[in-house]
């Protein structure tokens, strides 16, 4: 018999062993020790606290502060535009208004806005309508509320167009300006236009009246220079007096500002943030420890069932 068949024919045999030798093989089994436990509540802990600590650390690292500054954009104002052309500004802390490019030679609608901030909005109001009537202008109209501490009024004045620039200046002084607008559109090529189509018509009404032509065209050619006659004097007077819209409100009240604080707060703020890496060391890592307790759970059914299947060869 050669060594491969005599090997086979060993492998094939199953020799059961008495059952004083099983016996003695389970008791020597069940008194050996447990094997060590891979994952222990002490190794867990050694593996969340620096997960914990790198997630409370990103979080302090980034969070939002508190303490910057806001720097608010400073608004150049200025003091000429040609004229056509609006012009904005705003000047906080200042009383002197913008300049007015207005030419008293030449036939300009100007309109203006002014917004001021003013801690009495009624007295106000008084004093803009007296400043407007002392100029030889009038009040439009006036809306004026109130909301608890807080007020606000919007009045549009009508103050002549040689006396705007002073009318600005005098209105400043009510408060502080918030923002400005300055709007001037010049009609004197329009209206220009109109006086030689005015002539043009008049010169051919002359002509019919000479050559005696019947009233049917006459009429309309008559209709037609009124129209126009009627738009350039709406124009004219439109033009005389400047529109002022003012705005005026109280100021906003300041929230208050804490400053300082106590001798605990240094100790409130550290148990905040570790409850916070606390939630997220849970978040983030609790996955991962299931994970690892369900591997660990596994490994030691499979260790269990080998033990189990060499007891019962024995």
């Amino acid at each position: 018999m050669s060594q491969r068949d005599l090997a086979a024919e060993l492998r094939a045999a199953r020799v059961e062993a008495p059952p004083e030798v099983r016996e003695r093989v389970r008791l020597i089994a069940a008194a050996a020790p447990a094997p060590p436990r891979r994952l222990t509540w002490r190794r867990g802990l050694v593996l969340a606290l620096p997960v914990a600590a790198a997630v409370a650390a990103t979080i302090v690292v980034t969070r939002p502060s508190h303490h910057r500054q806001a720097f608010a954009p400073q608004v150049e104002r200025k003091a000429e535009a040609p004229t056509g052309t609006a012009v904005n500004g705003a000047a906080a802390g200042t009383a002197r208004a913008m300049a007015v490019p207005s030419s008293p030679n030449r036939v300009q609608v100007v309109g203006t806005t002014l917004s001021l901030r003013t801690r009495d909005v009624s007295d106000g109001v008084k004093r803009a309508v007296r400043i407007a009537s002392s100029l030889g202008g009038y009040p439009v109209s006036v809306h004026a509320e109130t909301h608890g501490k807080a007020a606000t009024a919007d009045l549009t004045l009508k103050v002549p167009r040689a006396h705007v620039q002073e009318a600005m200046s005098r209105l400043a002084a009510l408060g502080t300006i918030v923002a400005e607008n300055v709007d001037v559109q010049d009609e004197t090529a329009g209206l220009n236009a109109t006086d030689r189509q005015i002539a043009r018509l008049q010169r051919q009404l002359a002509e019919l009246r000479a050559a005696k032509a019947p009233a049917s065209r006459i009429a309309p050619l008559v209709a037609r220079i009124q129209a126009l006659q009627r738009s350039e004097a709406a124009t004219r007077r439109t033009a005389h007096y400047a529109s002022i819209q003012l705005h005026l409100e109280t100021p906003a009240a300041a929230a208050p500002v804490h400053h300082g604080h106590g001798p605990l707060h240094g100790v409130g703020v550290a148990l905040r943030w570790v409850g916070i890496g606390a939630v997220y060391a849970l978040a983030v890592g609790g996955p991962f420890v299931v994970l690892l307790a369900l591997v660990w759970l596994a490994a030691r059914l499979v260790r269990r069932r080998r033990e189990e299947a060499l007891l019962s060869r024995s």
